[in-house]
């Protein structure tokens, strides 16, 4: 009981902190994503149920890589943002065996997604794979949860995607 009453006092303390910046850049306060519905893996993993989405972010880290992404830089809780991240997470096992190879069918289509061009896509992959070789190099890697493994290669190929555009 006390764990549910506390998992409530956090949900509403970061609620309430969080609440004003969830603001567009240029819009007035409360025009910009929702933070805990629209933005984080929350969003990407239940794009149709908010309830789902809140206690995913919030679960996660307390909403605040969420929050981050709302306030820092809200194109990323754009539906194309979304779609790659929960592409990745649906296939991340042979994106990641992709990746290693440096071609595949998934491996295209997640970067179709992000927006890049056929130009793009060696540099691209070039970069995720130097940054995810790293990554997997580590000792603990191995131990992480699907969902840490494929948060960490959404970031690394977020990164790497910056020039690409949808």
């Amino acid at each position: 009981m006390s764990k549910n009453l506390l998992s409530a006092a956090a949900i509403a303390c970061v609620l309430s902190v969080t609440a004003p910046l969830a603001s567009a850049a240029n819009g007035p306060a409360g025009t910009g994503p929702n933070p805990f519905t629209d933005c984080g893996i929350g969003a990407a993993l239940f794009k149709d149920t908010d309830w789902a989405a809140v206690t995913s972010n919030v679960t996660w880290d307390l909403g605040t890589t969420a929050v981050t992404s709302a306030t820092m830089s809200p194109e990323t809780c754009s539906a194309r943002k979304m779609e790659a991240a929960q592409f990745i997470l649906d296939s991340y096992e042979n994106l990641a065996e992709e990746t290693a190879k440096g071609q595949g069918e998934n491996l295209s289509a997640m970067l179709d997604i992000f927006g890049c061009q056929q130009s793009q896509k060696n540099d691209v992959i070039m970069t995720v794979r130097a940054d995810m070789a790293k990554i997997v190099g580590i000792e603990s890697y191995s131990q992480q949860s699907n969902i840490d493994k494929a948060s960490d290669y959404y970031n690394a190929v977020n990164q790497a995607t910056g020039s690409c555009s949808a």
